[in-house]
């Protein structure tokens, strides 16, 4: 019987890197397929090589990509980490009985969550909100009316879109987040902030994700990768010029606590710039199939779920129950789960990864006899932790604590 704990240490003493798939296999093989496996040794290791790359500057970490306090505590522990970026208010006021420093990476319009962070005065110096326009500013004035004179001051960071816009903004590249893009915009939106007395602006976001979230060694196409190199080039250039000129901009309307940016493949670019003062990162703990495409760094990779064969089709297939764990984005191949192991396995194009089976092929596959299990990587991070209660941690060639995720808490913020 699998104990589930709350609480679980990080052990920077032990020598740190993956530990192998033969000892995850052995250290879970009382375990029934579906599960969801964290190698302590590589998160850790991980964990690690993060704070490096950060060169001194503290790392926020980003929650949606870990969603699992057990965890995520454990992380928060570590030197060269403070605080949080969630992802819904919901999520940070959850986070912030822990943690007295949670930003919400996207605007909210969650008006019970609202009153709740109005009406608490340890919420309301916990938790940070973001904004990129004054209608968000009218949206929060109205939802938090009735908590009239009870109310609390609301700390707000300004959204600053960070994607490259060549060709007069015909030309976008980058996630289609804020509309706040020029230093004059920000400006006039901290204006807008200061003149609203329910209001106190703390700090400046700007993520990078044509850099922090996009490979520079994907495969397929030298000429492909090249094109993306000279993008990522010139928008880190440009972004470093703009970002600064942003800062100074709101800074002149109001005092700002941190300046954020980034993501996991983009540290060593962001902390760079003399305006961040913090980096935002979590992707990089698990080490998901999309950093595999990296030239900078090689993580090494610790978050896995685990599908049992239970046919043989034919002699050059096999087939494990589900599978079809798939990531969001754009809809493509690169969204599907890698099977990494027993080694030769690929998904089949007609059938992908199922909801019901997943069929494999490859030099592999002629192996597997009904009952064998398969290891998977999914191709982002924390959405893994949505598929399952819970997350065995092994150190070694031993499960040594198994951890809720959110969905095991009974949460489901998004």
């Amino acid at each position: 019987m699998t104990t589930t704990v709350d609480t679980f240490a990080l052990d920077h003493s032990r020598p740190t890197g993956g530990v192998g798939y033969r000892a995850l296999e052995q250290a879970t093989a009382h375990l029934e397929p579906p599960f969801a496996v964290i190698d302590v040794d590589a998160l850790q290791a991980n964990a690690q090589a993060m704070v490096a790359r950060a060169g001194g500057k503290p790392i926020r970490l980003a929650t949606k990509s870990v969603r699992c306090r057990a965890i995520t505590r454990a992380v928060l522990r570590t030197d060269g980490y403070a605080g949080i970026l969630a992802l819904t208010l919901a999520e940070a006021l959850w986070l912030a009985e822990d943690c007295d420093d949670v930003v919400v990476g996207y605007p909210t319009a969650d008006a019970t969550s609202l009153r709740t962070l109005a009406g608490d005065p340890r919420l309301s110096a916990r938790v940070t909100i973001m904004i990129d326009a004054t209608d968000q500013l009218d949206l929060v004035e109205s939802a938090i009316a009735a908590v009239g004179r009870g109310s609390h001051r609301i700390r707000v960071c300004i959204d600053l879109d960070a994607s490259l816009r060549l060709l007069g903004g015909r030309v976008h590249l980058g996630a289609r987040r804020s509309p706040v893009h020029s230093p004059e915009a920000a400006a006039a939106l901290a204006r807008e902030v200061v003149r609203r007395p329910r209001f106190q602006l703390v700090g400046l976001m700007a993520y990078e994700g044509q850099t922090a979230g996009v490979g520079d060694n994907a495969p397929g196409s030298p000429l492909g990768r090249l094109q993306i190199r000279a993008m990522q080039r010139v928008s880190v250039g440009e972004l470093a010029a703009r970002r600064a000129e942003a800062v100074a901009a709101v800074q002149a309307v109001a005092p700002l606590e941190f300046v954020n940016g980034g993501g996991t493949g983009s540290i060593e670019q962001t902390v760079a710039e003399a305006a961040v003062t913090e980096v935002a990162a979590g992707s990089g703990l698990y080490a998901p199939v999309l950093f595999d495409r990296y030239r900078s760094f090689q993580p090494h990779p610790a978050a896995f779920h685990v599908q049992s064969v239970v046919r043989r089709p034919a002699s050059d297939l096999a087939t494990v129950l589900g599978g079809g764990w798939v990531a969001s984005g754009a809809a493509g191949r690169d969204r599907l789960p890698t099977p990494s192991w027993p080694a030769g396995l690929e998904l089949t194009a007609t059938e992908g990864a199922g909801e019901a089976q997943t069929p494999l092929r490859g030099p592999g596959a002629g192996d597997l006899r009904v009952g064998d299990r398969v290891w998977f990587r999914h191709a982002k991070a924390g959405e893994l932790c949505e598929r399952v209660d819970v997350l065995h941690l092994v150190r070694g060639d031993a499960v040594v604590a198994t951890v809720p995720t959110y969905r095991g808490e009974g949460k489901a913020f998004l």
